[in-house]
């Protein structure tokens, strides 16, 4: 069996170990601990990634963008 946990670093307490604990009782595990690169994240569907670089160049060129004003969203 096995479980993925995205979660941040702050999260980690003994509610986490607990619940590990239960699930997997005296079997031994394996943890490995990766930094998370939100940008490689986005960018792995192509779609996703081909959306925020058309984004990216409208902020560039200024072009397709809606302004808003802190008045209209309050």
């Amino acid at each position: 069996m096995s479980s993925f946990y995205r979660l941040k670093a702050s999260q980690l307490d003994h509610n986490f170990l607990e619940t590990l604990k239960a699930k997997f009782g005296d079997k031994e595990i394996e943890i490995i601990v990766s930094e998370v690169d939100e940008t490689a994240y986005l960018f792995k569907s192509k779609t996703n990634k081909n959306r925020l670089l058309n984004a990216v160049k409208n902020v560039e060129h200024q072009t397709n963008l809606i302004e808003v004003s802190l008045e209209e969203i309050e």
